[in-house]
Formats: structure tokens, C-alpha cells, sequence
């Protein structure tokens, strides 16, 4: 398969990829930092880009798929997290910052694929539990994530000939639990103790783990209808 993956520097995005390229498919990777591990195969293609510009991006991810005809899988991975707190204390402009990146840069894409490509068969949005639950803490981020729900959704109803999901991922151990280990317990925030619980028990998959169960996942996205938001946990 050609397969296209954001955010492949590091957490899932390198887990997805490095799962691929050991399957010998050959993986587009899009990131701002390389990671030397993934530059090591053949069958990987990296363009260093910050998603949040929109204008570079167009232009050089056009050139990146320059002699790329279609695409068997798009994993749109890339995201950024929220400082945790209320929702009252979160400024617009870090709404903003949020949203360009976990739902407007996704958008670019999407539209920059379409027009260069000749078919793109399935595009998979890594979504969030935090999409749906409404947690306390998560502020932009749920915003963004439930954006980026719809935004499947209503791409789905555009675009019959191409299979579109939002994927809650689950529990996964990255950078970011490195963050949310440093929230002070004393803040009245249930997720994020449950976060810690789980990190701290070794009830949390390591990058690897998690990166082969979402990849198997992503199997069977296709049984499912078409701008649906699914939890891998439920599949």
C-alpha cells in the first residue's frame, strides 16, 4: 500500500509508520521533525512541514506527491493538546492555535489531496474520547476533536468514492502523558487522575502496542459507514 501518515516524528504517528514500513508498504510521512529511525527504510518519504501554515503546506506538499497518483490509506494524525484547564480560563487565541492545527490543517490537506490525486481510497482522522465525553480540562481540544468528527462526516457525504472515519486511538503512552503526569493532582479534574492511574499501573500501551492495534483496526474501518467517529476500543 502507498500510505500517507502526519505527525510521524513521534507517539502514534511513529508508531503507524514504523508498523507499516516493517509490513513493506511504503509511507509518506509528514512532520516537523524527522525521526531518524523511519529515515533508516527505503520505503520512507519525509517532508519536514509545519501543518499550521497553511499556505507553505499547499505548496509543498503538492511537490511532495508530485509522482503520486493515488494514495491507499491517508492517517491524518497530527495534534497538538491544550494546556488542561477550565474552559472559562482558555483565551481564543489558544482556541484558535488548537484548532488550525487538529482540524484546519486537515482540511488543507483533504482538499490539496483531491485536487492533485487521482484516488485516495480510505482517509482515518485520529480523533479522541475527549471528542465526545465533554471532560472537564480539555477545553480546545475537545473543541478540536469534535470538530474534526464533523469534519469526516461531512467530507464522507461529499466524497462517496473515498472511505472516511474519525478513530479514538485509546490509551496510548507518549509525550503527552508526560504533560498530563505533571497536572497537579489537586485539580478537580476526574480524567486526568484516571490518565494517571492508568500510566502509573501499566494499564497504558506503549507506542508499539498501541500503533498495532489502531493499525488493525484500521482494517476494518471499512465495515463500518462511512463518516462515522469509532472508538478502537469498541471495535
Amino acid at each position: 500500500m502507498k500510505i500517507l501518515i502526519t505527525g510521524t516524528s513521534s507517539g502514534l504517528g511513529f508508531g503507524l509508520a514504523k508498523y507499516y514500513l516493517q509490513k513493506n508498504h511504503t509511507v509518506f510521512g509528514i512532520s516537523r521533525r524527522t525521526n531518524t529511525e523511519l529515515e533508516q527504510s527505503k520505503h520512507y518519504h519525509f517532508l519536514s512541514q509545519d501543518l499550521s501554515n497553511f499556505d507553505e503546506s499547499k505548496k509543498n506538499i503538492t511537490a511532495f506527491l508530485k509522482d503520486t497518483n493515488s494514495l491507499d490509506l491517508v492517517i491524518l494524525n497530527a495534534g497538538m493538546l491544550s494546556e488542561i484547564k477550565d474552559m472559562k480560563d482558555t483565551k481564543l487565541n489558544e482556541i484558535k492555535k488548537v484548532m488550525d492545527v487538529n482540524v484546519w490543517s486537515n482540511k488543507i490537506i483533504i482538499d490539496l489531496l483531491f485536487s492533485v490525486l487521482e484516488n485516495v481510497k480510505q482517509i482515518v482522522a485520529i480523533s479522541s474520547g475527549a471528542s465526545v465525553s465533554g471532560a472537564r480540562g480539555w477545553n480546545a481540544y475537545s473543541l478540536s476533536k469534535a470538530t474534526l468528527n464533523m469534519l469526516m462526516s461531512l467530507y464522507a457525504n461529499e466524497q462517496a468514492q473515498t472511505h472516511f472515519c474519525a478513530l479514538a486511538p485509546g490509551l496510548i503512552n507518549t509525550g503527552m502523558q508526560e504533560y498530563i503526569s505533571d497536572v497537579p493532582d489537586e485539580l478537580d479534574y476526574p480524567t486526568i487522575k484516571r490518565l494517571k492511574d492508568a500510566r502509573s499501573s501499566g494499564q497504558m500501551p506503549s507506542i508499539e502496542e498501541a500503533a498495532a492495534i489502531n493499525a488493525k483496526a484500521i482494517e476494518r474501518l471499512q465495515e463500518y459507514e462511512s463518516g462515522s467517529f469509532l472508538d478502537v476500543r469498541k471495535i
